[in-house]
């Protein structure tokens, strides 16, 4: 295997198939050894986290494919902490760690409400989901745009928009209904979606450190939601 980049949770491979292999670690995100999903430098390690994520990511991917939705997943191997995906092309500048984000909001909270509180509440449910982009960049504040935008800027077409905007709808749907069986309600959860063979994919990973969820009001630690999600019964 050649390594391709170092990221700060994942390393990335090349194999000699043509795909690409994930290897998940067990370091973290946050600031002075408290684990925050929000933040972009490593702060700590959790004895594996790398597995649970990889576990979690794996269990919301095949419950993709049932539903006869194509992402970049092709296997994984949990103890080895490894997922094999297909190859696919980012949306947007990659340089510094930068690329698309795509969050779907199903309930108004966080930065949404910070921009728009004098039309909406918190707490707010926001019928059929919303879908917003923004590019990820920490000097810039992670600027929002708009579909029309990434079409101008030639991030991708008017029509891999669309596509893109219907399957965060579908993806989001699916994971608010199973965990809806766990008692949890999901009130967004952020995507990265890329570029294969003339199709737009979802890639990275789905896993709790990319979600908002609650239960009983209150919000649910993503450490312990992987804990629920892994550990149903």
């Amino acid at each position: 295997m050649n390594k391709i980049y170092v990221g700060k949770t994942k390393d990335v491979y090349a194999l000699e198939n043509g795909n690409v292999l994930l290897k998940f670690k067990d370091d973290c995100t946050g600031k002075d050894g408290v684990f925050d999903p929000g933040e972009n430098s490593v702060g700590l390690t959790i004895d594996g986290i790398g597995r649970a994520n990889l576990q979690t990511s794996v269990y919301y991917f095949e419950l993709l494919k049932q539903a006869g939705i194509k992402t970049h997943y092709v296997s994984a191997d949990i103890d080895a902490a490894t997922m094999e995906v297909l190859p696919a092309e980012c949306f947007g500048k990659e340089l510094g760690g930068g690329g698309l984000e795509v969050i779907c909001r199903l309930v108004a909270t966080g930065s949404f409400v910070r921009r728009y509180g004098e039309y909406i509440k918190d707490g707010t449910v926001l019928e059929g989901g919303y879908v917003e982009c923004t590019f990820k960049n920490d000097e810039k504040g992670d600027p929002l745009v708009t579909g029309e935008g990434l079409v101008a800027l030639k991030v991708m077409t008017a029509e891999m928009f669309e596509s893109l905007k219907d399957q965060t709808l579908r993806i989001t749907r699916i994971v608010a209904d199973d965990l809806k069986t766990l008692g949890l309600d999901l009130w967004d959860i952020k995507f990265e979606f890329g570029y294969n063979n003339g199709e737009v994919v979802l890639i990275d990973e789905i896993a709790s450190g990319n979600m908002r969820v609650y239960k009983d009001g209150k919000i649910v630690d993503p450490i312990e939601l992987t804990k629920i999600i892994n550990n149903r019964g």
